[in-house]
């Protein structure tokens, strides 16, 4: 599981990699392609980038950072997700607190999977046949994923209808939500210690790997 979990962000680059004519239709009011469309074009762009980079991305995780933030962050819903992992805390949170944590967590989830991407290449992930009805407003999408030793893996990826158009919010491996991960391990840390406490150890920790240093 840890060399999963050490991969997370190397599989969101793979997901939804289907063929066009598989591709579902969103309900009108949500702008923009529909989820396998939308997330087809942003993985294979990524992979472009990456047969280019590959090298960059492995010796300098900045770079990874880089093509995250222009390539995949506008298609994952970061605040719903981190709105999910504070669950309560959210809303006793300051906006500024809000604001804060929501950065501070994608990039601690960027820190620790990011360099996980020089890895994956498209022959890694299988897509699965489409779950789910887009009039819902929600989609399911599930892959396979082979691992280094060949093992098959599970992963599926729930999506969202925004304003923006559809957006990822959660990835579930081998039935294991990253959303209750994080929000168990997080929760009981601002039980403990205070959301302030957490939202500055996040701070401290990404600006100390920005540094070229360790985790604080």
């Amino acid at each position: 599981m840890t060399r999963i979990l050490a991969n997370l962000a190397a599989l969101c680059v793979l997901v939804l990699m289907v063929p066009p004519a598989l591709a579902q239709q969103a309900p009108a009011q949500v702008p923009g392609p529909p989820p396998q469309e939308l997330m087809q074009q942003a993985a294979q762009r990524m992979l472009d980038a990456l047969a280019v980079e590959r090298e960059t991305v492995k010796r300098d995780p900045a770079r990874a950072k880089a093509l995250v933030d222009e390539i995949l962050l506008p298609h994952f819903d970061t605040e719903y997700s981190a709105r999910l992992v504070l669950g309560a805390h959210w809303r006793a949170a300051t906006p500024a607190q809000r604001s804060r944590f929501v950065d501070a967590f994608y990039q601690s989830l960027l820190s620790k999977y990011g360099t996980a991407l020089a890895d994956f290449t498209a022959d890694r992930m299988t897509m699965l046949p489409f779950r789910g009805d887009l009039s819902s407003g929600r989609a399911t999408v599930r892959t396979e994923v082979t691992t280094d030793d060949g093992t098959r893996v599970p992963v599926q990826y729930s999506m969202r209808a925004t304003p923006q158009g559809w957006k990822a919010w959660d990835v579930i491996i081998e039935g294991i939500s990253y959303i209750k991960n994080f929000k168990d391990d997080i929760g009981a840390e601002v039980d403990g210690r205070g959301l302030e406490a957490v939202i500055a150890r996040l701070e401290a920790e990404n600006a100390a790997r920005s540094g070229g240093g360790g985790p604080a």
